[in-house]
């Protein structure tokens, strides 16, 4: 029987004064405090047994993967299917009294929370991420990999490894900035998976 982990990391808090929903667009880097935050979750993975490490090609993920691939000596391989998800209202505010969603003419986007009518639909985005574990698993088998991602894809792992309905309340996730959540495979099954923020305290 063939152990294996493979780690599924978010990427540090974002430089995004405006805030703005930002999704897949280019040019959000990380703040000070989200690269503070790479180095302590770097830290987790000192000593572990790593042999692969990639990350989405988003600036965020990148900057997150590079004190990893220091600590574990690993090369970051790029992955475009675990980037963050799609999404119509990128580049507007859709938090607060200044919120784009109170414009009526966007309202027909929000009628399916369940799929979600706004973007990429739930299914499609698991799907994605597990294929991208899978092949980690496989370039990692008998060690350990590492996926760096973005909260809702992660949110959509965790929610099929454990059974649950991919829709749900947001405010609900868990999936703090800079988290792991790792899944433990025997050969190809998950056995259970673990939660951990390292960069909680900053």
């Amino acid at each position: 029987m063939t152990k294996t982990t493979v780690h599924l990391v978010r990427h540090g808090e974002v430089y995004n004064p405006k805030k703005i929903l930002y999704g897949r667009m280019p040019g959000y880097h990380l703040s000070s405090r989200g690269n503070s935050m790479a180095v302590a979750t770097s830290k987790f993975f000192r000593g572990r047994d790593v042999v692969y490490l990639a990350a989405s090609p988003l600036e965020r993920a990148q900057e997150t993967a590079r004190p990893i691939a220091e600590v574990t000596g690993c090369e970051v391989d790029t992955l475009d299917d675990v980037i963050e998800s799609l999404n119509t209202f990128e580049g507007l505010r859709t938090k607060g009294l200044r919120s784009a969603l109170w414009n009526p003419r966007r309202w027909p986007l929000l009628v399916n929370p369940l799929e979600p009518s706004w973007g990429e639909p739930y299914e499609q985005i698991a799907e994605r991420m597990l294929g991208s574990i899978e092949r980690a698993r496989t370039a990692a088998a008998g060690h350990e990999a590492i996926l760096v991602s973005h909260q809702l894809p992660i949110v959509m792992v965790q929610r099929t490894v454990l059974g649950q309905r991919l829709p749900h309340a947001p405010w609900n996730r868990k999936c703090a900035l800079a988290s792991v959540t790792s899944l433990l495979f025997e050969d190809n099954q998950v056995t259970d998976i673990f939660y951990s923020s390292p960069a909680q305290e900053i």
